[in-house]
């Protein structure tokens, strides 16, 4: 069976104003000043041990405390992962077309993998994952490919397609050899152009198409 798998941040959700309100949480603890919504994207990508590392360093706080505040911002986070995060517009859609036309989906992610899980739930979308590899779920997390592998392993043999917005996610296809689909409009850094990928899109709705090209390619 083919096999499409989705990152989460920036591809099917919108979810950086739940993880800047949890940052800002740990700051608030600290006695320091909140970061704004398009510094804490800017953080975003590899997984959130790596985003307070970032916002640590911007605020100036000893890097010996990293895993003590890594664990309360994921306190905060994991008390409310999904109040202000949303799914993009025509994802739910994509995900019924992709099932429908008989593609094994997962949900491969640096975020922890019970919030991940949290927000599916949440957004009910969950049932259509028949794998989920979070950052914590193995011992490294993308850009190394170990993680993709793994989702990809559960769904079995057949064509893959990894879909993702962000210089990890087309790094992270890279070494695992497969084809990577780029959804323009989430968290990336640079310009589209810099970033390998097989197609691009703006809008979900042009997903299943894209999918079924790259999945029966050759």
């Amino acid at each position: 069976m083919s096999a499409v798998v989705f990152d989460l941040d920036g591809t099917l959700v919108d979810s950086a104003p739940d993880i800047q309100a949890a940052a800002n949480r740990m700051l608030e603890g600290e006695g320091l000043a909140p970061l704004d919504l398009p510094t804490l994207i800017s953080f975003i990508g590899n997984g959130l041990p790596k985003l307070v590392e970032r916002v640590m360093r911007t605020r100036g706080i000893d890097p010996a405390r990293h895993e003590e505040l890594t664990q309360v911002t994921l306190a905060h986070y994991s008390a409310d992962s999904s109040d202000l995060t949303v799914l993009y517009p025509g994802v739910r859609a994509a995900l019924q077309a992709l099932q429908a036309k008989g593609y094994a989906l997962g949900l491969c992610t640096n975020k922890p993998e019970a919030p991940a899980r949290d927000i599916l739930r949440a957004l009910g979308i969950e049932d259509f994952f028949a794998v989920v590899v979070g950052g914590d779920t193995l011992p490294v997390k993308k850009p190394d490919p170990a993680p993709l592998f793994t989702a990809f392993e559960a769904l079995g043999e057949g064509a893959r397609l990894y879909v993702g917005d962000s210089e990890v996610d087309a790094a992270t296809a890279k070494a695992a050899g497969v084809d990577f689909a780029l959804f323009t409009e989430g968290y990336r850094k640079g310009p589209v152009e810099q970033m390998l990928h097989k197609a691009r899109f703006a809008d979900f709705a042009e997903l299943p198409e894209i999918a079924q090209a790259l999945l029966t390619a050759g």
